[in-house]
């Protein structure tokens, strides 16, 4: 992890994510947390990630989201070059589908 966001801070704010027990928790906290739009950032590029790994086009996948191709970008960067968080997700994801 890049160690520009580790700090004292940000360790407290994952504390505090962990502590969360299902989906509505999640949402009580995070329109506490998040303004309605930077919440919506999140989901959408977690949902490009999902149609990047799932192959889809960046036409596809804008059309179906609204993301910008520079957004489309950014998130197939992060797939790519990152820390393999969103694979690490969409791996547990996936595997509780089944």
């Amino acid at each position: 992890m890049s160690k520009k966001i580790r700090n004292p801070e940000v360790d407290h704010l994952f504390e505090a994510i962990l502590t969360l027990k299902n989906k509505e928790e999640c949402y009580t906290f995070f329109e506490d947390v998040c303004t309605i739009n930077e919440l919506l950032s999140i989901s959408q590029r977690y949902e490009v990630a999902k149609m990047l790994r799932e192959e889809y086009t960046y036409l596809e996948i804008s059309n179906a989201t609204g993301a910008s191709t520079a957004t489309i970008s950014r998130v197939n960067r992060s797939l790519n070059y990152g820390n393999d968080g969103y694979d690490m997700v969409l791996a547990r994801v996936n595997k509780n589908e089944e």
